[in-house]
């Protein structure tokens, strides 16, 4: 089992709390932490329309 010191815990937790997007990699090598890695993914979204929402363009309208 790995040992976990309050100083490892708390960072891990730190990163946790911190990320939105991402994920979390803990290395451990003869039952000790020995690497943390973090990879934090930025999302760029674009506004979602519900299909009921959504309007249907036509030529007439002069808008595409």
């Amino acid at each position: 089992m790995a040992v976990v010191d309050q100083a490892k815990e708390s960072f891990i937790l730190a990163t946790l709390k911190g990320m939105e997007y991402g994920s979390v990699v803990i290395t451990i090598h003869d039952g000790t932490i020995t690497q943390i890695d973090k990879t934090e993914k930025t999302r760029f979204g674009t506004k979602r329309v519900a299909p009921n929402e959504q309007k249907s363009f036509t030529k007439s309208d002069n808008t595409y």
